[in-house]
């Protein structure tokens, strides 16, 4: 996926669309990524995808795995595993507070947006999340179609 300028000065590199199909966001995070070298310089080309990444706790730390971030082309041995487990810079206080509303039934943490923040930093959007059912899907994909036929009728109108 090519960058996308944002009003707030965040250029996305990447976003986990089918999450906000399949689970309802309950509450959203900004953190940071521990990255290697190449890892940075292969995201700030422009290429990465969060598809299939999840979050998970080892030892009171946050990781996200399965999210892929291809090797740098001009990175020699010194190159990174694409689908390595990447560490997530949160607050203490975030941290636990996540680590318990995930221990609770039906809750998890998925990766929604990987973006450069407006002073060069990148950072991952999560979300803590709650599975849909197939009813609820079938709700959200009514209501996306009515807000988009809204909007053509406005914009015949216009």
């Amino acid at each position: 996926m090519a960058k996308q300028k944002i009003a707030d000065d965040r250029t996305v590199i990447a976003q986990n669309k089918r999450a906000t199909y399949d689970f309802e966001v309950v509450d959203t995070y900004t953190a940071g990524l521990k990255l290697t070298g190449t890892e940075v310089k292969s995201v700030r080309g422009g290429k990465a995808s969060l598809g299939e990444g999840y979050c998970y706790f080892k030892k009171g730390e946050l990781f996200v795995k399965n999210m892929h971030i291809p090797e740098y082309k001009m990175g020699n041995l010194n190159n990174h595993e694409p689908k390595r487990e990447r560490k997530l810079l949160l607050t203490k206080r975030e941290l636990r507070k996540l680590e318990a509303k995930v221990k609770e039934k039906g809750f998890t943490i998925v990766p929604l947006e990987l973006f450069i923040s407006d002073r060069g930093l990148i950072k991952l959007d999560i979300a803590l999340v709650r599975g849909k059912t197939k009813g609820d899907k079938r709700q959200s994909i009514k209501a996306k179609d009515i807000k988009r036929d809204m909007q053509r009728e406005l914009e015949r109108y216009r």
